[in-house]
């Protein structure tokens, strides 16, 4: 989801284990030269969805975090190559803390349909972070250091599928 602190657990992550850290949402906008808003605007929603889905598809990296933009659950393809070159994150933000971090959903460059509200968006992304989430944090849980600190622990442990 937007707003459930991806980029910034990702980049505390990638600080704490050493790796380096790709934002999938910049590589977008430096791939088509312009904003997310933009994109969405000129290419409409399944426009942007298919080329994030490319862009994220296309990731090569080894000792990397990526965060991706929240819609890139839509993209099956791309979902299947992030779980084959590492494990699949899903930070769990219940709907009201998402609901007050966001102020203009449509600048920050968010696949909201037409008459979809985010509640709709919450619910529908929902179910698609789960089906492809090696690991569940709840982000609302505790501080972002103990965020990671849950993640690397449990990622560690090799444990498999969790909720955290």
């Amino acid at each position: 989801m937007p707003a459930s602190g991806k980029s910034t657990v990702g980049v505390i992550l990638a600080k704490v284990i050493g790796f380096d850290f790709i934002d999938t949402d910049l590589l977008i906008q430096r791939r088509e030269g312009m904003r997310l808003s933009r994109i969405i605007e000129e290419k409409g929603i399944d426009g942007f969805i298919a080329i994030e889905n490319e862009v994220n598809a296309s990731v090569q990296a080894s000792r990397c975090v990526i965060a991706t933009g929240g819609s890139a659950v839509y993209g099956e393809e791309a979902m299947r190559h992030l779980r084959d070159i590492g494990a699949v994150i899903y930070l769990q933000a219940d709907f009201e803390t998402i609901r007050k971090r966001l102020h203009n959903i449509r600048q920050r460059g968010v696949a909201l349909r037409e008459g979809q509200t985010l509640r709709d968006l919450y619910e529908e992304r929902s179910v698609l972070y789960e089906k492809y989430a090696d690991l569940i944090v709840r982000e609302g849980s505790g501080e972002i250091e103990e965020v990671v600190a849950r993640i690397i622990r449990t990622l560690r442990a090799g444990t498999g599928r969790k909720e955290h």
